[in-house]
């Protein structure tokens, strides 16, 4: 188990893996997992992007951002993972009277699709709203449009879609005809369009649904690493979360929280690219 059957490049830097555990009988939209490149790397929480229950395989969207990615990024196809554990965290509710609208954001197009889908599937009308900086930077753009009553599509640079941002979308959405049967937004990607993302919609009350990426350490609440301030509390990304009302997360102590260790995620990566032996 946990082998890696497919790999696919998506875009720079970013890959499609497709992995064979059982973790997959378990698996629902929202859900994600604990990976360990090796014994002694770190622990990496990828949401499960897909998933398979019959060939039991789960799909995760890999960035390269640090060393222990790029180690996972130079699997080849038939390697093994050393670790993989979940899947992890309270699953997406689903449920809901009104229109949903989804709000991916580069690499959130990952995580959002499931969501988007188990929607879909529970009759629901979904519209989507997928951005990135450029086009070569979008993908799954028409598994998620399959899933969606409506699909909308913004880059910054205007090479594809509308030239703008997601929230530029929304909000044309929330001014328009369709507002009255919004009922809920979910929003997942990079942290500033998640907050964006909310102060847009907090002005028209529209429950507002972010996932959250926070360092973390052992994927169980054990740690505390990963905690996140939802309102007047203090909540566990890992066993709480990754969800919650985007309105009521302490944006800019989850910002802080998320520079801790850039300095030395910076000099871990400058060491595994430059050192060939750290590459066996």
């Amino acid at each position: 188990m946990n082998q890696i059957l497919r790999r696919v490049q998506l875009a720079p830097n970013l890959l499609e893996l497709t992995v064979k555990t059982r973790i997959a009988r378990r698996a629902q939209p929202g859900h994600f997992v604990i990976v360990m490149p090796d014994a002694g790397g770190e622990r990496i929480p990828l949401t499960i992007a897909d998933f398979d229950r019959e060939q039991e395989t789960i799909t995760l969207v890999l960035m390269v951002v640090g060393t222990s990615t790029a180690k996972i990024a130079a699997y080849p196809e038939g390697a093994t993972l050393h670790a993989l554990i979940g899947p992890l965290g309270e699953p997406s509710h689903l449920q809901g009277p009104g229109t949903a609208v989804m709000v991916a954001g580069g690499v959130g197009t990952a995580p959002v699709f499931p969501i988007a889908r188990g929607m879909h599937q529970l009759g629901r009308r979904v519209i989507s709203i997928q951005g990135a900086r450029h086009r070569d930077l979008l993908f799954w753009s028409d598994r998620l449009a399959a899933v969606s009553d409506v699909a909308l599509v913004a880059t910054d640079d205007g090479s594809a879609g509308r030239k703008g941002l997601v929230t530029e979308l929304l909000l044309e959405l929330l001014q328009g005809p369709e507002r009255e049967h919004i009922d809920r937004v979910v929003a997942i990607g990079p942290l500033p369009m998640m907050r964006a993302v909310s102060e847009t919609t907090r002005p028209f009350g529209v429950t507002t649904i972010v996932s959250l990426n926070t360092i973390m350490v052992d994927g169980t609440g054990m740690c505390g690493g990963c905690r996140v301030e939802i309102g007047d509390k203090v909540r566990f990304t890992c066993v709480d979360g990754p969800e919650f009302d985007g309105h009521l997360v302490g944006w800019q102590q989850l910002a802080n929280r998320q520079r801790t260790y850039h300095e030395q995620e910076r000099c871990s990566l400058d060491r595994y690219t430059q050192d060939p032996k750290l590459h066996g």
